[in-house]
């Protein structure tokens, strides 16, 4: 890698990746411009808090700025927001500006994101236009669905994965009628065992919500008007009816201006171990990537914070002469009610299940294995197995199931061998 730390550093995008970017980049010893460029009018912000704490109300709109202006003041960074970056020109590197301005970089490096996945239905525009029917990314997104959120109103959620279910929990602690059709034969199938979903479906509803498994959605009923949804169809023929509907069914990555300028996509720009993209030129990081991973020994694309900050952090090294290599155990959280769930690792494939505790005590983990090796954790308020889960997973260490599963055990324990 040539080191050019005298250029221009462009970055497109204004979330977690591009926030970390902008400011690991000086402090790895870029001398140049660096130009943070982001759709959003405001500074980068957390996005998991819109969801739970900033929906409920619980935290300003100041206290979910990932870093105040101050701080990119200092590191004398140019941030241009409210702005699209509409095209690439590779053989001049310059990014135009929807506007028409372009401007020159040295290195462009593109943390996109992405967007909420459409509802696939017939009716999708007219949905979209209703004032009542919404997706939750941004912050304008939830300030519209909080102008809403009253009690006794009917909400519909459409998709039973994590967004879906902490707006399920904060809404039906807000008094709202809540119901949530998820497709799947249960709630936050693609990421966690059965027992695990289990667990939270019974969670939920305790707590009075809704849930109706193998529910495909496959329309909405709108008011004569056009102005409102007020039923949800589904294929069934069930009706549910409406008062405002929050559709969570995941998320699409931002990768159009990649590929309109030619560089390799496929579920996300393509990315070696350094986040450069197939131009010398160009890097990327966060949810947009899809990248390897040494540790699960394949190439993926994630959807977490964790993950952009490790990435873009290897990005401004590596982009400053100090190459760094992403390799990262994957984490994840939510919260649902007092429910605190982290998840390392990723558990697709695995054989065996161990649980370790009791789930009907709220507090509880579990192991999943493949071949006697432990690929992914999930845990329940229990912060002390999630921090040597990573370890657990990261350095291959081989732990009998019966040990895992056997609280006498201190869990630090697990670390060494039997």
């Amino acid at each position: 890698m040539t080191e050019v730390v005298t250029g221009t550093a462009i970055i497109v995008g204004a979330g977690h990746a591009a926030a970390e970017l902008a400011t690991h980049l000086r402090d790895n010893g870029w001398q140049g411009r660096i130009v943070l460029i982001g759709e959003e009018p405001t500074l980068p912000y957390h996005r998991p808090p819109l969801s739970k704490a900033y929906l409920c109300g619980a935290v300003t709109t100041e206290s979910l700025l990932i870093k105040p202006k101050a701080t990119f003041d200092k590191a004398d960074v140019a941030f241009i927001s409210g702005t699209r970056v509409s095209a690439i020109d590779r053989r001049a590197c310059t990014v135009e500006l929807a506007d028409g301005k372009t401007i020159h970089y040295d290195r462009l490096i593109l943390t996109t994101g992405g967007r909420p996945r459409p509802l696939p239905i017939p009716q999708i525009e007219q949905a979209q236009n209703a004032n009542n029917f919404h997706y939750l990314r941004t912050l304008n997104d939830v300030e519209r669905i909080r102008q809403q959120f009253v009690a006794g109103k009917r909400l519909v959620i459409i998709g039973g994965g994590y967004v879906g279910l902490e707006v399920a929990a904060v809404a039906v602690e807000f008094g709202l009628q809540v119901t949530v059709l998820e497709a799947l034969p249960r709630v936050l199938a693609r990421v966690t065992a059965p027992e695990l979903s289990a667990f939270y479906l019974s969670r939920h509803r305790q707590a009075g919500v809704d849930i109706r498994t193998n529910s495909q959605v496959q329309g909405v009923q709108l008011a004569p008007c056009g102005g409102a949804v007020t039923a949800v169809l589904c294929a069934d023929g069930s009706c549910v009816p409406a008062d405002l509907v929050v559709v969570g069914i995941g998320l699409v990555p931002n990768v159009e201006l990649a590929a309109q300028a030619g560089l390799a996509v496929d579920d996300g720009i393509v990315v070696d171990e350094f986040g450069q993209t197939s131009d010398p030129n160009i890097y990327a990081a966060g949810d947009c990537t899809n990248h390897p991973n040494p540790i699960l020994g394949r190439r993926l694309r994630l959807e977490s914070v964790p993950n952009a900050l490790e990435q873009a952090r290897c990005v401004a090294a590596s982009l400053c002469g100090k190459p760094k290599a992403y390799a990262a155990v994957p984490w994840f959280w939510s919260d649902q009610y007092q429910l605190k769930l982290k998840m390392v690792g990723l558990s697709q494939g695995y054989d065996q299940l161990v649980l370790r505790g009791a789930p009907e005590t709220d507090s509880f983990a579990a192991f999943y294995l493949k071949d006697g090796h432990i690929l992914a954790v999930d845990t329940v308020n229990r912060a002390p197995e999630f921090m040597v889960a990573k370890r657990l997973i990261s350095e291959r260490i081989h732990v009998d199931p019966r040990r895992l599963a056997d609280e006498a055990i201190p869990v630090k324990d697990l670390l060494t061998p039997a």
